[in-house]
């Protein structure tokens, strides 16, 4: 468990971040220069995504160590699983299962064996998995490289846990208008989320974080309910049984939501042999908050994909981290994507074209190409920071 007065790790800022500031305050924007400035001394996760196994255990062992200096808890990403991303803006990772288990023993080799760290393996990585994205992978075996996928992240979870047991380790799970609860909670099992602290949701998102408990809590009342055999064992393993943030409508229509929460409240909650204690029986999550402050992106009708979760504009950083949710299964909201840092280069679904048109209109410049993935988008961090709640 995270105290609430738990103070999260400062990573050194982006260096296009201070760039900014620097040049906001030559202009005389000191107001805007320092709203970047609160934005990237917001406490945030350092991403792990390439390197060799010695030069990730360097990396890793420095931030423990700076961490360590600030008395604070750092949140480590973990981004490096073969053919992450289904090829697309952040396509990468180890180049075969045998390298990315490597990579993760450098990872491992890098942790102290004791002392708090927030780990969070793998975004998007049982969310968008082979099987769901199989035109990525041509001339492979989908079965065999998803497989791969599962049991990849199960070893990166495990080998954690079991080298440093105070280190909280989250898989992700997606967020909240993307796979059902079911599904999700499926693959997180099929991962060994039971053998770790529980799961991620959110990451690099921007559903609101009330939507985001109540499904983060259905997926571990889920993962509970398919796993308890106190009614005969009839259940085991449906997590199709599940309900669901589409039951009975569409994800985003939160008037329905409490049909589900109604069905988990008769099937677990007040089930024969229910959890008598949720907060050691059910699993727990953390939700990226970084920019999820006014919500989704409704914008973008008419284009062949809004890719709504592609910088999206006119957004604004969420609640800042905390161990104080008031949730019982929520352990906190922290900052898990950087804010400010580009999620790629959108052309919003048309063919053939590098071009942003929302950004293009949105500051006036023909033809605007989003920074690479990664990279700083200084437009848009510095909006994130000004739409801030």
């Amino acid at each position: 468990m995270l105290p609430e007065r738990t103070r999260f790790y400062i990573p050194p800022a982006d260096p296009g971040a201070l760039r900014q500031v620097a040049a906001l305050l030559r202009s005389g924007d000191v107001r805007d220069a320092a709203l970047i400035l609160r934005e990237v001394t917001t406490p945030q996760a350092v991403w792990f995504t390439s390197g060799t196994p010695t030069e990730v255990r360097q990396k890793v062992r420095d931030t423990m160590a700076r961490a360590a200096v600030q008395q604070t808890v750092p949140t480590l990403v973990l981004y490096y699983v073969p053919g992450r991303d289904c090829s697309q803006f952040s396509a990468g990772g180890a180049p075969s299962d045998a390298a990315y288990r490597a990579w993760i023993d450098g990872v491992v080799a890098g942790l102290p064996s004791t002392g708090r760290a927030i780990v969070v393996v793998e975004p998007d990585g049982l969310a968008n998995l082979p099987s769901d994205c199989p035109g990525a992978y041509p001339g492979q075996d989908i079965p065999t490289i998803t497989a791969g996928r599962i049991a990849d992240i199960k070893y990166a979870g495990e080998q954690v846990s079991q080298h440093n047991p105070d280190a909280l380790v989250y898989l992700d799970a997606g967020h909240s208008a993307w796979h059902s609860v079911g599904d999700i909670a499926q693959r997180l099992d099929q991962a060994g989320v039971r053998n770790v602290r529980g799961f991620s949701i959110n990451v690099s998102n921007y559903q609101p974080t009330p939507q985001l408990e109540q499904y983060g809590t259905w997926i571990a009342k889920c993962l509970w309910y398919a796993n308890n055999s106190a009614e005969g064992g009839w259940r085991i393993g449906h997590y199709d049984f599940c309900a669901s943030q589409y039951f009975p409508a569409t994800a985003n229509d939160y008037s329905t939501w409490f049909l589900t929460d109604n069905w988990y409240a008769e099937n677990v909650d007040n089930a024969a042999g229910a959890p008598t204690d949720p907060a050691t029986q059910l699993g727990h999550f953390v939700v990226d908050s970084s920019r999820n402050g006014l919500g989704p992106w409704t914008g973008g009708a008419g284009y062949p994909d809004r890719q709504d979760w592609c910088n999206p504009p006119n957004r604004g950083n969420g609640p800042r981290p905390t161990a104080s949710t008031g949730s019982l299964l929520a352990d906190a909201l922290v900052w898990i994507k950087i804010p400010g840092q580009s999620d790629g280069q959108c052309n919003r679904g048309i063919a053939g074209s590098s071009t942003d048109p929302e950004w293009s209109a949105l500051l006036g410049v023909p033809n605007f190409t989003d920074p690479a993935a990664g990279q700083w988008f200084p437009q848009q961090a510095l909006q994130l920071a000004q739409l801030a709640p």
